[in-house]
């Protein structure tokens, strides 16, 4: 049968792929663009849209997709085939785009295009889609001489299959942990649906007892409910010392941690840069690195007093009430939930039972549908597991807007996390508009012992903020490649839209819709919701300040960290000495399971988290003016954000929204971070 891969009539054949597929269609789609490049800088005709990007267009987005169906099932059905195919390919897909961000002749035709007379007669999106191109060849190594160019081509190779190895390791040493419980009693406090799926999981594996993981829907309640304080402890440290030196010596990240580091500054330096946090900025709101840290100093300085207001009640109660000379970090999860049980009376536990999967998604479609005149159905399609459902968007008139992809629980061989990922772009082609399509996926508790799946209220926010990345993807209505979607908007303003969507979560009028009790059926009380509102900012400053240690040495390890100086975990504690309430035990390795950073594409760009919340919490207050549901609001949210995607500035596109540029007291305000908090 014809290569699944080669085949973009319509949606992927995730069915029909199977990992000796990825080589063959990869090597011949890299062929196909290779032959386009030729053609396209051969002849002797001025560049002009039609004759050059448009086919340089084509070219790549078939590369693109098909790459995109590999990496995706790569993280979500991984085997020990598909991942080895998968790297197999790698480095020949970073090659082939790292040497067109080096081509001379690809970078003299976007020269001759700026330069030409048509250029001032583009639509904006256009313009900026060949500023950025013209930019990216300056970042690519494009503009080096011959040798400095074959080593930033040998540099990104190297980085490409780093990164993979890195996220590789973290997946294996997750997987590999179990801890098998036949003692009940050593379970108490764990709530009785995580333990009839970990009881489960034991026989599964021809078991007795129970089995514990590192996977998010285990290891969290054992963290915050467990009442046996060494069974905490365990989990904790097998958690925060995975893929390090304290594991196994094949997944061990601390060399590939060191190494990536110093590549990433021989590629700066390579371009004329001072380190990689510069580099990182150029496609970014923020000017300098410099700027990036003022700003997360200055929210550290905001938050740190509430969050050690935090502590304190935290350490006060667990010596009152629990008994506890202290609290250690493997504590903290447990004490916070028993001490916001007793002050707002009520459990995550207890929250959890009045969001039924399909209760909590319908009120997500309902705000979708509210807000932006959409409809939301589930449809039939190939998908890569069972649990997989595919939806489609439609508008007022029953046109198609979208598709997307819903994979919603965890499971062995699937990556941990929650994220969107694009499937398919929109962009107008001869035929028409391409329909846009996305991957959304979360990692929560699955259906268990005939009962739905049952979210907690921070699952429901995961959900929504991923579905406002989803969103961003799905209504643009840019119709050049480059710029549609989130392809081109500064990724410090990319969680805009996704953080944007977690503020309805916290709305009467949307939660009341999407709750439904799994056994009495009734929808959550009033009294209940009101605890929930008056617990909202309940630790937000250690939440807040663990956020800005993240960020902060995200930034200080890409911009004046030095591998032959130091480690980084010496640099990490240096980071903590300034902003953490609660030390972290000496054996924790966070940076060996950082993937944000050293896996994906957060490398100097985790404050953008931060930055992005500024945006977000500013946007959402136009809601709170006109009526969080309002459909005036939601259209012009639509308009002037997701629909411009990349096609202009981030901030002009706020401005155009909000009518003024950001101020951080929004912010703060959701926070609970004032003066009168």
């Amino acid at each position: 049968m014809p290569n699944p891969l080669l085949d973009f009539s319509g949606l992927p054949r995730f069915a029909e792929i199977r990992p000796e597929h990825v080589a063959p269609a990869i090597d011949t789609l890299i062929a196909e663009g290779r032959a386009t490049i030729d053609r396209l800088v051969a002849g002797d005709a001025p560049p002009t849209w039609e004759n050059f990007v448009e086919p340089l267009d084509d070219a790549n987005e078939r590369l693109a997709r098909a790459w995109s169906q590999v990496s995706h099932l790569n993280v979500v059905v991984n085997t020990p085939e598909l991942r080895d195919a998968y790297n197999a390919v790698l480095p020949v897909v970073t090659q082939f785009f790292a040497e067109q961000g080096q081509d001379q002749r690809l970078h003299a035709r976007f020269k001759a295009l700026r330069a030409s007379p048509g250029f001032e007669a583009m639509t904006v999106a256009r313009k900026r889609l060949v500023e950025n191109e013209l930019r990216d060849f300056r970042l690519g190594g494009a503009e080096l001489p011959p040798e400095q160019k074959k080593r930033f081509m040998e540099v990104q190779e190297e980085l490409a299959k780093l990164s993979s190895r890195f996220q590789d390791n973290v997946l294996d040493a997750t997987n590999d942990f179990a801890l098998y419980v036949t003692d009940e009693a050593r379970l108490s406090g764990i709530p009785a649906d995580v333990l009839a799926t970990a009881k489960q999981a034991a026989q599964k594996d021809g078991k007795e007892g129970w089995k514990l993981t590192l996977h998010m829907p285990s290891y969290m309640p054992v963290m915050q409910y467990a009442d046996d304080a060494k069974l905490r402890r365990d989990l904790y440290r097998a958690y925060v010392t995975r893929s390090s030196e304290m594991g196994k010596p094949e997944w061990d990240n601390s060399a590939i941690i060191t190494r990536l580091l110093e590549l990433r500054r021989e590629s700066a330096q390579l371009l004329g840069f001072g380190d990689y946090a510069e580099v990182s900025l150029a496609t970014k709101m923020a000017a300098k690195p410099q700027e990036a840290i003022a700003f997360l100093e200055d929210l550290a300085r905001r938050a740190k007093p509430f969050a050690e207001r935090d502590m304190a009640e935290v350490r006060e109660f667990a010596r009152a009430e629990l008994g506890m000379a202290d609290v250690e970090t493997p504590d903290l999860g447990y004490v916070s939930e028993k001490l916001r049980q007793k002050r707002y009376a009520f459990s995550d536990q207890e929250v959890k039972q009045y969001f039924p999967e399909d209760a909590a998604l319908g009120g997500l479609f309902r705000v979708i549908e509210t807000l932006y005149g959409l409809t939301v159905r589930r449809s039939e399609g190939e998908t890569w597991h069972k649990d997989v459902g595919l939806y489609t968007l439609t508008d007022a008139s029953g046109g198609l807007v979208g598709r997307f992809y819903l994979d919603l629980y965890a499971r062995e061989g699937k990556r941990g996390g929650a994220w969107m990922d694009d499937a398919i772009n929109r962009r107008r082609l001869s035929s028409g508009v391409q329909t846009p399509v996305t991957y959304l996926t979360c990692n929560f508790s699955g259906p268990v012992d005939g009962k739905p799946a049952l979210f907690t209220h921070n699952e429901v926010t995961t959900l929504f903020h991923e579905f406002g990345h989803g969103l961003h993807l799905l209504l643009t209505q840019v119709d050049e490649l480059g710029v549609s979607g989130l392809n081109g908007v500064e990724w410090d303003a990319v969680e805009l839209p996704s953080q944007f969507m977690e503020n309805f979560c916290w709305e009467w009028d949307v939660v009341r819709h999407m709750t439904r009790h799994v056994e009495t059926g009734e929808p959550i009380p009033r009294a209940l919701f009101d605890k929930m509102i008056a617990a909202k900012n309940f630790q937000t400053g250690l939440g807040f300040m663990r956020q800005l240690e993240f960020a902060l040495f995200d930034m200080r390890v890409h911009a004046d960290f030095d591998p032959a100086g130091g480690t980084v975990m010496e640099l990490l504690d240096r980071v903590r000495s300034e902003v953490s309430v609660l030390r972290p035990p000496e054996f924790n390795r966070f940076p060996h399971q950082f993937s944000h950073i050293f896996a994906g594409g957060y490398a100097a760009g985790y404050y953008s988290y931060k930055w992005a919340e500024v945006l977000s919490a500013d946007a959402y207050g136009a809601f709170e003016e006109a009526g969080v549901l309002s459909a005036e609001a939601g259209a012009r949210f639509r308009r002037e954000i997701l629909a411009a995607g990349g096609s202009r500035p981030a901030l002009e596109s706020f401005v155009a929204f909000r009518g003024r540029k950001p101020q951080i007291d929004a912010l703060l305000r959701h926070n609970g971070m004032t003066a009168t908090a």
